[in-house]
């Protein structure tokens, strides 16, 4: 489907700055930029590639003035801030492009499941015994939606994703492929014989408003009560949350992350990368953890930045760290000043 610059001025509050009529079907990079595409100039240092682009339409800001002349048939759409506008754009585009409806076949829904309206089911999947699905849900191709689940409206499952029996999910959420909710959290007790006997989880996971969890990540059932994953949180891919973890609003973990059991993460946290944090412990509020930390103890000061394993605050880090990367060049000296306090002491030595 094609869309006119006038049609796109309208989506995001801009003004034409050429033809109107001039019609595009895709979007791409500036510096990558084909006839009849969409394209945007937000950092100056691509400015540049504006007079080169064969992008037949491009999103600038309103105070962007031309040094020569751009290429016959571009056309400018100006706007207040062209990097949130190309951002509102392409949520419209990936809402329009996603816009499924209908139930596919082959596909299993129990007679005491509840669709809302607008819904989507693809083919293979399963929807247990008392299910409570909101309206415009959309679950893809080979997820599996356990007895007793409830979603909220808007929400989206996109393939393979499993949703284990008695756990609630929000409405306006994105899960990502692959990702499990609700699979037994890690507990074995240690018995006379030296194994190990499995501890029922017998808990849930709740994910609240505007959750969103990127691919191949588990967020553990509690062993009692729930697994918290508060309004707003943002997941990526390849994270580990265990059982009883609750993870306040807006707090957001980049790949690779860990939560042992029981902790409980604040609101508002950025953690890196890879990061691992212990059991049974308090993150407090707007705490900053950069990747591959390790989080050993509880961290009581809201907003403090930290990094290292174990970590600490992050200027004695940098510190610490200026030291270590020198500790070669330390030990050559300290080699140096023994052999002349050596030398001091047995000067014999040293004819």
């Amino acid at each position: 489907m094609k869309f006119s610059a006038i049609q796109i001025a309208e989506i995001i509050n801009g003004s034409v700055d050429g033809d109107g009529n001039t019609l595009v079907s895709g979007i791409s990079k500036i510096e990558e930029g084909m006839p009849e595409t969409l394209t945007f100039l937000a950092n100056p240092k691509y400015t540049p590639f504006i007079y080169e682009t064969s992008a037949s339409i491009v999103i600038v800001s309103k105070e962007f003035k031309p040094e020569k002349p751009l290429k016959s048939g571009c056309t400018l759409i100006r706007v207040a801030d062209p990097y949130g506008s190309i951002a509102q754009l392409l949520e419209f585009y990936n809402q329009f492009k996603g816009d499924k409806k209908g139930i596919e076949q082959p596909s299993y829904i129990s007679a005491s499941a509840k669709l809302g309206e607008e819904c989507y089911v693809g083919a293979f999947a399963y929807i247990g015994n008392n299910v409570q699905i909101g309206n415009n849900v959309k679950i893809y191709p080979q997820c599996y939606i356990g007895d007793n689940v409830k979603i909220g409206d808007g929400t989206i499952l996109f393939p393979g994703v499993k949703i284990y029996h008695d756990c609630l999910i929000g409405a306006q959420c994105t899960i990502h492929a692959s990702t499990v909710v609700g699979s037994d959290g890690f507990g074995f007790a240690p018995n006379s014989e030296n194994n190990y006997k499995k501890v029922p989880q017998i808990g849930n996971v709740i994910i609240e408003d505007h959750v969103e969890i990127g691919s191949n990540t588990s967020v553990d059932r509690a062993t009692m009560g729930s697994t918290i994953i508060r309004k707003g949180v943002k997941l990526d891919n390849l994270i580990q949350i265990a059982h009883n973890v609750e993870v306040g609003e807006n707090t957001v973990m980049a790949g690779g992350v860990f939560i042992a059991g029981s902790t409980k993460i604040g609101k508002n946290v950025m953690i890196g990368g890879q990061a691992g944090v212990v059991g049974h412990i308090r993150v407090a509020d707007g705490v900053k953890i950069a990747g591959q930390s390790g989080i050993a103890s509880s961290i009581e000061k809201e907003g403090e930045i930290l990094q290292g394993s174990p970590a600490f605050p992050i200027g004695e880090f940098k510190r610490c760290y200026i030291h270590f990367r020198n500790l070669n060049k330390f030990y050559d000296r300290l080699g140096t000043i023994e052999k002349e306090l050596q030398l001091i002491k047995n000067p014999d030595k040293g004819n």
